[in-house]
């Protein structure tokens, strides 16, 4: 018997989609597209939001079933006809989406093994549940109590228990969109680790993602999905690089990735000193520790810091106390001290927070685009409490045009969308409601590299307005692309605060991985 490996480029095709075509209401999502992936082979693809990517793989995984599309899945050599979830499951594909799937209120172990419990004779062995899942998540990378509700956690470490509810099956084809979007370098660097060390075992990996770095690193083939249809299949190799990624996605080269700014910084106009959080629910826990920072007009302001270093909780309880139980700090706005007691509050003094959370925090799911735009300050286009729905549909519409949110109607549910026009519907929210502070929360996270550079151009038309942005990323070339200074946290303390021609990938890590607290006299 040969035991030789067979190379990733030479094996025979496990999967192939066929002229794979689907249509939703007025928009015709893929066209006749085709790919094939080979055993123990890492397959890429990569396209604009609105591309058809995520379409395509839930096609594949039986999330638009058997009759809903046009075109053949072949698995093995054989034609399937996947009608569900379970179905694709049960030929050994999995799927972890973009916007996770898991069940806020039960634990990490629940969630791992819904629908696939360990059991004799109709009683689930939690004892052995436990064990299977400390080992998975141990593979992930994942330190956490098992019995642990999901809800406790960020969405980085609600990614990394979807991965290890996909390891729990008998995996053979793996699909992953967007797996990097909410981790730090270091667990993102753990996980592209982990998908090697499958490859090597056989197991073949569908990634859709915006990291090109990442998809350049891991990556075995490249698949470019444009306006629905396929573009070109890419080898990865010596000629392949991030720009000529780009130049396939977006049909033209990119020159640079941030635009040109010229910084036009006035006075500090919103300043938070000596602030202090305690957790929701564990009282003895501090989330942010006498934290101070400020804001000039004009001016972009970062925030640095690893994964569960207390970025979000920061800048969220400083919106209306909307996370946390307050317990010490003040906030001045433009000279005087102003109470922020809730989200309503927060919004009348001109601040806006674009969530990270886009599908929880950020929309209502069962609105459609119009409402969604206007819905944080109806206000605006009401008279004597009725909506003025005329006014509506022209601000949506001005909306749709400004940020380029690909749908065919403004009375198109929001549920329908890309998650990256999904992010441009909560950034027209926010902007709608004129703030003179908007703060941002991994603004780009899932986007695409040209929507990213339309993001970054709005934060600049919104800084040369006279208005205050602060931005959270978990990527540093981001932070230093866009920003004019740069905070860092750690566990909940500001840590340092470097001006732009001050601050390297290198200075920034020292600062969010110890407490120099150097920033406390800002």
């Amino acid at each position: 018997m040969n035991s030789t490996p067979v190379a990733p480029g030479d094996a025979p095709p496990i999967l192939e989609m066929r002229n794979i075509s689907k249509e939703f209401p007025g928009v015709k999502a893929l066209s006749r597209v085709s790919l094939s992936v080979n055993e123990g082979e890492v397959h890429a693809i990569c396209g604009e939001n609105g591309a058809g990517k995520s379409t395509l793989m839930k096609v594949l995984s039986g999330v638009y079933g058997f009759g809903s599309y046009s075109g053949e899945i072949v698995l093995r050599g054989e034609v399937m006809r996947f009608r569900d979830i379970r179905s694709s499951e049960q030929a050994g594909i999995a799927i972890i989406h973009q916007e996770l799937a898991l069940i806020p209120e039960l634990s990490i172990v629940e969630n791992i093994f819904l629908g696939n419990e360990i059991a004799s004779r109709g009683i689930i062995d939690w004892d052995a549940a436990r064990r299977r899942a400390v080992e998975l998540l141990e593979r992930v990378g994942l330190r956490e109590d098992p019995d642990s509700a999901v809800k406790q956690l960020g969405v980085g470490k609600q990614q990394l228990v979807e991965i290890a509810k996909a390891l729990n099956k008998n995996v053979q084809l793996l699909i992953l969109d967007e797996p990097t979007a909410a981790l730090n370098e270091t667990d993102s660097q753990h996980l592209l680790g982990l998908i090697a060390g499958l490859r090597d075992r056989g197991i073949a990996s569908i990634i859709i993602s915006h990291k090109l770095n990442e998809i350049e690193q891991i990556a075995d083939e490249i698949t470019i999905i444009r306006d629905g249809r396929k573009v070109e299949t890419l080898q990865v190799g010596d000629n392949i690089n991030e720009d000529r990624i780009i130049q396939g996605m977006v049909g033209r080269s990119l020159e640079a990735r941030y635009p040109d700014r010229s910084a036009d910084i006035g006075e500090v106009f919103f300043e938070v000193r000596d602030w202090t959080v305690q957790h929701p629910s564990v009282a003895d826990r501090l989330v942010v520790k006498h934290a101070s920072m400020n804001v000039r007009r004009g001016e972009v302001v970062g925030i640095a810091g690893l994964m569960g270093a207390g970025r979000t909780e920061f800048m969220r309880s400083i919106f209306g106390r909307s996370y946390g139980t307050y317990l010490a700090g003040s906030i001045t706005k433009d000279g005087r001290p102003v109470e922020l007691l809730d989200v309503a509050s927060a919004i009348r003094e001109g601040l806006a927070y674009v969530s990270e959370d886009r599908k929880t925090l950020g929309l209502n799911l069962l609105d459609t685009i119009k409402r969604s735009v206007v819905s944080a300050k109806l206000s605006k286009i009401a008279r004597r409490g009725v909506v003025d729905e005329d006014a509506e549909i022209r601000v949506a519409e001005d909306y749709r045009k400004a940020l380029r949110i690909k749908t065919p109607s403004v009375d198109t549910g929001v549920n329908t969308l890309s998650g990256g026009n999904q992010q441009k519907v909560v950034l027209a929210k926010w902007m709608f409601t004129d703030p003179d502070l908007l703060i941002l929360d991994e603004p780009t996270r899932g986007i695409d590299v040209g929507a990213k550079y339309e993001i970054y151009a709005i934060i600049n038309q919104l800084a040369a307005a006279g208005k205050g942005v602060i931005v959270i990323s978990s990527e540093l070339p981001e932070l230093l692309g866009i920003s004019d200074r740069i905070y860092t946290v750690f566990e909940g303390s500001v840590t340092d605060c470097l001006p732009i021609a001050e601050a390297t990938p290198e200075s920034l890590m020292r600062s969010m991985t110890s407490l120099t607290r150097k920033a406390q006299a800002v």
